[in-house]
């Protein structure tokens, strides 16, 4: 674990009746993008808030450069917060947000000027807030954020009120801000594709716990347990000589091969499966199979066995009832190991 940024030891977050964060310990380099990922109650916004000082610690400890912060208030840590709702300033217009944290800055307007541009926002200085889409509102809330140039940056959910279209866009412009502006964050999400777009490295949770941190492509690689490949987008598991191995939705292409016999099911990185149905899915057309129960395919962690997509080649779209070899992407599949 590195000294040189945030070190999170043994942290505890209690409330009543509930361990919301258990025996957690990880740590952030200084110009580094770490993304806490996990469903729902897991106990993400929790450790961020402890980081922030807003939660009591009930064991562990929490450091900046090997300085415990134990005792230190929130506003004295140098931390920036941006939550889901942005929660800017309805009075002021957009310069005056994002100017709030600079009361000591000599050049107010240059560098109010300069973190609009990094956020896609030029020119936008005298706008009312209430004028704006929740993208923009964001943008500012990104922009205020980073104007006082704080130690580490944590961010809660930032993402998560806007639709996928402009999540997916802000995602990749909010990595692009961290990485010119050299921030040092903590970005919490419950959208893995979130956490693999911002962050250097991404630390999944269950239960309170940390069970998983690597950089994004080795989580995916290499799930370390089926709880983890379930929150990645793996759907489906098939039994292999060196564990399971597990598909993600979408890792389906129907091969253009001869149809498998009565007596096939499984040929390699092949399942048999019978049309069911056809989709289209952003755009682009798909069929809907199910996956002959012989060849030992279930649904990921006991869920029952679901129909799956699969593209179509170029060529054919393959017919309700029709009997077809569906082919597993290598990149969109991993093994358990047993």
């Amino acid at each position: 674990m590195t000294h040189e940024g945030l070190q999170v030891t043994g942290l505890v977050v209690r409330y009543p009746g509930v361990t919301a964060v258990d025996g957690v310990d990880l740590g952030i380099e200084v110009g580094r993008v770490l993304a806490l990922l996990g469903p729902s109650g897991c106990g993400k916004s929790s450790l961020l808030r402890a980081v922030a000082g807003l939660e009591p610690v009930a064991a562990g400890s929490i450091a900046w450069r090997g300085r415990d912060l134990s005792g230190v208030p929130t506003h004295r840590r140098g931390f920036g917060l941006v939550f889901q709702d942005g929660q800017l300033f309805g009075h002021r217009t957009v310069a005056g947000n994002v100017a709030y944290g600079l009361r000591g800055d000599s050049d107010r307007t240059a560098r109010v000027a300069e973190l609009l541009d990094l956020v896609g926002l030029p020119g936008y200085q005298d706008r009312p807030v209430g004028t704006l889409s929740g993208g923009e509102r964001q943008r500012v809330a990104l922009a205020r954020s980073l104007a006082p140039r704080p130690r580490l940056l944590l961010l809660d959910e930032p993402l998560s009120a806007l639709d996928r279209a402009l999540r997916e866009r802000l995602a990749d412009d909010l990595r692009s801000a961290l990485v010119a502006t050299g921030t040092t964050a903590l970005f919490v999400t419950h959208d893995q594709d979130e956490a693999a777009t911002v962050a250097d490295r991404v630390a999944v949770m269950s239960a309170g716990r940390l069970v998983q941190t690597g950089r994004p492509e080795e989580l995916w690689a290499a799930p370390v347990d089926t709880t983890v490949a379930r929150f990645l987008g793996y759907r489906t598991a098939l039994p292999g000589p060196d564990g399971a191995r597990v598909v993600a939705e979408g890792g389906w292409a129907v091969d253009d091969g001869p149809a498998p016999r009565s007596d096939q099911s499984r040929s390699g990185d092949r399942v048999a499966a019978t049309v069911t149905g056809r989709r289209t899915r952003r755009g682009r057309p798909e069929v809907v199979a199910d996956l002959d129960p012989r060849s030992g395919a279930t649904g990921l962690g006991g869920d029952p066995l679901a129909p799956v997509a699969a593209r179509p080649g170029p060529d054919r779209m393959p017919r309700p009832g029709e009997r077809v070899w569906l082919r597993i992407d290598p990149h969109a599949s991993a093994v358990l190991a047993a």
